[in-house]
């Protein structure tokens, strides 16, 4: 018998991407970043040393300083606001109908593209 010539094709499969996540500033100012799911919004901000996000209890939801507007695109994407989410958004000023606190938004591939705005104050 013959010897037969064996070629393997090896594909490189395209690394997977993280989630992006738009941040934007009240001054309007754009940061776009990458953050891992199962991390919070808050925590992307915090650990891509985002301004307008000062997250003063570390994501426990006991203050309303990560308080981020969700644009209207993901509202649905997102778990509604738990009742300690509504109590501690009520000592954010400036809160819309789609306030939120970002340490309570997990980040999953559902929410690749997700645009938060800031408010113009966290206190």
């Amino acid at each position: 018998m013959g010897d037969a010539l064996v070629i393997l094709r090896c594909e490189q499969s395209e690394p997977r991407r993280m989630p992006r996540v738009t941040y934007i500033e009240h001054s309007g100012k754009e940061h776009a970043v990458e953050v891992p799911e199962g991390w919070s919004v808050m925590e992307g901000a915090v650990k891509n040393l985002i301004p307008g996000i000062d997250a003063d209890c570390g994501g426990a939801c006991a203050c309303a300083t990560c308080h981020v507007f969700v644009d209207a695109a993901f509202a649905d994407k997102i778990p509604p606001k738990t009742d300690m989410e509504e109590t501690m958004l009520d000592f954010a000023p400036e809160t819309q109908p789609n306030s939120r606190l970002s340490c309570q938004i997990k980040v999953t591939k559902e929410l690749d593209g997700l645009v938060v705005r800031m408010p113009t104050s966290q206190h």
